[in-house]
């Protein structure tokens, strides 16, 4: 077992070898406040699922609304889980740091592969969002080459910003949070005085029961509320990490569940189920029903696009981020630790980059709605992993009760939130299907012989002496 993280940014961490691996350095300089921060928490939850989601689950009828409440809950006591495990470890790599702290290196190499795996597919299934509304702007005429094409630049325009550093990272993702956020809160308010309850179709569409149909509707919207995680992981960036991880996380989800909810109540009431279905740009579709023309869905096409590539510029950052605190653990291949000047993991930033051209460019044969599908559910299984280890993190904790990690006024509140957070990410594992578990264990297990490689060289010296370099 690793020992603990220190409580200061500043101070070494101790590795599985009992090696000294560097923490975040003095000299690094913390660039997310409050804002920032909670602007990256919105921006990387409020992306593409809120664009084209309703569509992916209106087969299953008006229980997806149902879903989307219980998924808000569900955000929110992640959101405070995260807050607390941030305040006992307030470094880069939060979801690696708390279950290596709790339960070893190969527990924190599981969370960091199955989070780096759904960062990567997650940035594929969001570029392929992006086909939709581009099409509404500029026809692409059904064309699957056409699409491909759009979604890799789609995923490369936010990669190549990326490298400009953290700071630009930041701002860009106040910008294009402030963009998206005041279009769709307004078409989440005003377009409820438009919607006709007829439009809602059956409660229940699937003709499974209606806790099978709640299940696997909330398995495909989780992921629209990935990303509740983002202040945790970045929390070498922010400043004074251990009152705002936990601000900027809540804050972020609770204004996201505001307007994922009000947005999909007047999505689902502005067009008739039987068209919801089959749009591919629902947003886009409903705005249209409000103005009685084409130029309104056009608009919030141009605000799709604007959103999604946003979300795309904090994701890579985030799948750039977590490689990084594990090799400098020395579990993941050396150049993830490498950091250029503007602060960012350049070698995480490539990698993710071309394995999500990869799977777009593999999986697009399929088709666009096909591929938004399994991308989202194999996101799913993948992103609950490191859920689950990290609320089995903080019951470990509480069930050492260590004076030095447990408040003893707030256990029975701290229990409840990390017990209810462990059942909620269990639950949507198990919603997410047979198959989107069964590709995302194949995902989770090509990453031990990566492990056993790591481990055998133990290249954790390496490491140290690399990141010195690059400090």
């Amino acid at each position: 077992m690793t020992a603990p993280s220190t409580t200061d940014a500043d101070e070494p961490e101790l590795t599985s070898t009992g090696t000294s691996a560097p923490a975040e350095t003095p000299t690094r300089r913390r660039t997310f406040g409050l804002a920032a921060a909670t602007a990256l928490v919105m921006g990387n939850i409020i992306g593409g699922g809120i664009f084209v989601l309703p569509a992916t689950v209106a087969p299953y009828g008006s229980v997806s609304l149902l879903a989307f409440l219980v998924l808000s809950i569900g955000a929110v006591l992640l959101a405070l889980l995260f807050g607390k495990l941030a305040r006992r470890s307030p470094v880069t790599g939060g979801l690696y740091v708390y279950p290596r702290d709790a339960f070893g290196p190969f527990a924190g190499f599981l969370s960091a592969w199955s989070y780096w795996t759904m960062t990567w597919v997650s940035i594929a299934a969001l570029a392929v969002a992006v086909v939709g509304y581009v099409d509404v702007l500029i026809p692409l005429h059904d064309s699957h080459a056409l699409g491909a094409l759009v979604a890799i630049l789609a995923l490369w325009l936010p990669a190549a910003a990326n490298f400009a550093g953290t700071r630009w990272v930041g701002g860009v993702q106040i910008v294009s949070t402030i963009l998206k956020f005041v279009p769709l809160l307004l078409v989440a308010t005003i377009g409820l005085f438009f919607v006709d309850t007829d439009n809602f179709g059956a409660f229940n569409a699937s003709g499974d029961s209606v806790p099978g149909a709640l299940a696997a509707s909330a398995a495909l919207l989780l992921y629209s509320f990935l990303g509740v995680e983002s202040a945790a992981v970045s929390a070498g960036e922010v400043e004074n990490p251990e009152r705002n991880v936990g601000r900027a996380s809540v804050l972020g989800t609770l204004g996201s569940a505001l307007v994922y909810i009000l947005g999909t109540v007047a999505v689902f009431g502005l067009v008739p189920h039987d068209k919801l279905v089959n749009s591919g740009a629902p947003f886009a579709d409903a705005v249209n029903v409000i103005t009685g023309g084409s130029w309104g869905g056009t608009a919030i096409a141009l605000v799709a696009v604007a959103s999604i590539v946003g979300c795309l510029n904090g994701w890579i950052l985030l799948a750039a981020q977590m490689p990084y605190a594990a090799a400098r653990d020395g579990l993941f291949p050396a150049p993830f630790a490498k950091v250029g000047k503007g602060g960012v993991p350049g070698f995480g930033v490539w990698a993710c980059a071309i394995l999500g051209t990869v799977l777009i460019a593999f999986n697009y044969t399929a088709g666009p709605d096909t591929t938004f599908r399994v991308l989202v559910l194999i996101t799913t299984f993948t992103g609950c992993v490191p859920y689950l280890l990290s609320a089995a993190a903080q019951l470990y904790w509480l069930a050492r009760g260590t004076r030095d990690r447990v408040r003893p006024a707030g256990l029975v509140r701290d229990l409840i939130v990390a017990a209810l957070s462990f059942a909620f990410s269990f639950w949507l594992i198990a919603g997410a299907g047979y198959a989107a578990v069964y590709q995302g264990v194949l995902f989770l297990f090509a990453g031990i012989p990566v492990y056993v490689w790591m481990r055998g060289r133990q290249v954790t010296q390496d490491v140290e002496e690399l990141t010195d370099t690059t400090a």
